[in-house]
């Protein structure tokens, strides 16, 4: 077992750079377990992240050395048929975006004396002069279109041999995110690490609310989804909780119906808190979202994001398992919310997650001492 005596013992704390993609809040709250858990093995971690998720680890970690980095800007069409078209002419920019973090890292390494980097879904976070790790569940990008997804899939492949290990949030067999995560054809240096979830279980949580309901996501669709639901939630005569997905929001939107509360963000651990204290959860279907539902064994209807193929993807996957139930945002009604909810059954989780926590540790093992104090 490593821990903090075996690294002191060498007189020195490694430095561990995480960096998760802004493209919604998903990369960054999945990467709160793999920090907790460096933090842990008293590694000295520094993150560095852009959009709502710098604000949000900035929240969760308000000791930690925090840096802002360039955002991919990637938006979304109001308009689903327009989505791959919106998508499509962003891709310079992407390609701009991962050339200019690698010169960001490359200048990083050597200020903060950087001894490896674990990126979220950043192709452009790795550098040869340290050990660096790539997440991401998504071997299989869904396009909607069996040709672009051979074509993105051999881009995402070229990015992640660059890495020396790519690390997969889900099951080996019998996984959450289906054929995303599972590819025969996956390269030789991905890792199956388990599904990640900031979330803990706790016994004897007394309900609250009736529902929550969490907004998250890319803009304009957070946006529209959010509307959608305050025009029906005036009237609802359930405890709702909303929460926004705005971690750089302060002030709260106001309503006049006792039973609503609103809050803008938050963190983890009163998150946690609050999902355990609803009956019925609302929420994207993004996958971070549908590890910590599953880590909790809640109750659950899912919204995709209307166009991203890959959040379709995975809510028709689950309830097609019997897992959750998904609706589409166009159709989704609160009234008939106790119509939905009884075929989404609560999971009970019959394997570990915690499979990542001995990967960081055979990782951290693996860091040889030359590395960590000589660039």
């Amino acid at each position: 077992m490593i821990n903090g005596n075996n690294f002191n013992s060498l007189h020195y704390k490694p430095k561990i750079l995480v960096t998760p993609l802004d493209w919604g809040l998903g990369h960054a709250t999945r990467c709160i377990p793999i920090i907790n858990e460096l933090i842990y093995h008293q590694c000295e971690v520094i993150i560095a992240a852009s959009g709502n998720g710098f604000f949000l680890l900035k929240k969760e970690f308000p000791s930690l050395v925090i840096l802002r980095i360039n955002s991919y800007k990637i938006r979304y069409s109001r308009r689903k048929s327009l989505l791959l078209f919106k998508l499509a002419v962003q891709v310079p920019g992407i390609a701009i975006s991962i050339w200019r973090e690698k010169l960001w890292l490359k200048k990083t390494i050597t200020k903060y004396k950087i001894d490896a980097v674990i990126s979220d879904n950043r192709p452009g976070m790795n550098n040869k002069k340290i050990s660096s790790v790539y997440i991401t569940h998504q071997l299989l990008i869904k396009t909607g279109n069996s040709f672009f997804e051979k074509i993105a899939q051999k881009i995402h492949y070229h990015f992640i041999k660059k890495f020396n290990y790519c690390w997969v949030p889900d099951y080996k067999v019998n996984g959450l995110a289906g054929e995303l995560s599972h590819q025969d054809n996956s390269p030789l240096n991905i890792l199956y690490i388990g599904p990640l979830s900031r979330f803990e279980l706790s016994n004897g949580m007394q309900e609250k609310y009736d529902i929550l309901i969490s907004i998250s996501g890319p803009e304009p669709q957070r946006t529209m989804f959010e509307k959608k639901i305050l025009s029906q939630l005036c009237n609802f005569n359930k405890k709702v909780l909303l929460v926004r997905g705005l971690p750089n929001q302060h002030q709260d939107l106001k309503t006049d119906n006792e039973l609503i509360k609103i809050i803008n963000h938050l963190p983890a651990h009163e998150l946690n808190k609050a999902f355990q204290q609803s009956k019925i959860i609302i929420s994207r279907s993004g996958y971070t979202t549908i590890m910590d539902l599953v880590k909790l064994g809640k109750n659950a209807v899912l919204v995709p994001t209307p166009g991203q193929t890959e959040q379709e993807y995975l809510s028709n996957y689950l309830m097609k398992k019997n897992i959750f139930y998904s609706v589409e945002q166009d159709k989704f009604s609160l009234d008939k919310i106790y119509n939905y909810a009884p075929i989404s059954q609560p999971v009970i989780m019959e394997r570990g997650m915690d499979v990542y926590k001995k990967v960081i540790e055979e990782f951290l093992l693996s860091l040889k001492p030359c590395s960590l104090q000589t660039h």
